[in-house]
Formats: structure tokens, sequence, C-alpha cells
């Protein structure tokens, strides 16, 4: 089964986005083995300047990258991404497990996005719309995601 982890900057405050969270982490159990990291995000001021943001943004890449190992396949959420349909994503997923690839990492960054080091790191960069989400809705939807890709992929019903 493969290893997938979700590697998030910041804990998901609303009860709704935690329960839709932990619904499709269940629902993926049948299809691989998920797991959660969650890191802290850091302070910046209410009206930070570029480089307080960038620090910030060094910082949390640091933590990030520290979480990845070399063999893993890494999944960044960059609004510059790429972007799927359902079955191509399914598809590209479906190539990654069958060419042997162990662990797939998702990272979510915070409200200011990505340090340009992780964004490096990254096989690949992710958009997932080109309209813009709450942060905190990040995670469920990229749970939906999965839970929709291995379900397309199983020729499950969930998917039409």
């Amino acid at each position: 089964m493969v290893g997938v982890s979700l590697i998030a900057v910041g804990s998901l405050k609303e009860k709704y986005f935690r329960e839709a969270a932990e619904e499709y982490s269940k629902r993926l159990s049948a299809y691989c083995s998920l797991t959660t990291v969650e890191i802290k995000e850091k302070k910046v001021p209410d009206d930070p300047s570029g480089e307080e943001i960038k620090k910030a943004l060094d910082a949390e890449g640091r933590e990030l990258l520290s979480k990845i190992t070399k063999r893993d396949y890494v999944i960044v959420l960059a609004v510059e991404g790429r972007s799927f349909s359902s079955e191509s994503f399914a598809s590209k997923i479906g190539d990654l497990i069958a060419g042997g690839t162990s662990r797939i990492v998702f990272v979510i960054g915070s409200s200011w996005g990505l340090s340009d080091e992780v964004k490096k790191r990254a096989d690949l960069k992710l958009s997932v719309s080109e309209m813009t989400f709450p942060h905190q809705m990040m995670r469920p939807i990229v749970l939906e995601i999965l839970y929709r890709c291995f379900g397309i992929l199983a020729g499950s019903k969930y998917h039409k």
C-alpha cells in the first residue's frame, strides 16, 4: 500500500474543516497509508512587509523540508502550478504507484504560500483552481481529491 503524507502549515481551527478532513482520512485508509503532519505557522505582523513574509516562509520552508526525504515524490499546492482533471490526476497518481513510488507527499503552505526552496524541491506543482479558497479549506479539498483519485483507480462508483 502506497504511503501518502500531507504536510501542512497550521492546524485546522474550524470544527467543520477538521470533521471533513477526518472523514476523508478515514475513507482513504482503504487505499493508502495516510499520515498528516502539521507545522506551526510563523507569526508575522498585521501589516507585514515583503521581507517579513519572506522570512516567515523561509522558516516554514526549512521545517517543511525537514519532513521530506530524497526518495519522496513531492506535490506542492501552488497557484502557478499545473491543473488536472480528476481522471488525469488519478492517472498521474496511478503511474507513480505503478512506477514504485513508495511515498507521495502533498505540501500545503500557509496563507502566504510556500518558500521558493520548497517549490524548488517539488516534483510537481499542483494548482487546484484559479479561484481563491480559504487556506483552511485546502486540506479537506486535497483529501477529497485523493479519495476521488483512488476511487477512479479502483473503479468505484464515487466518481461519476
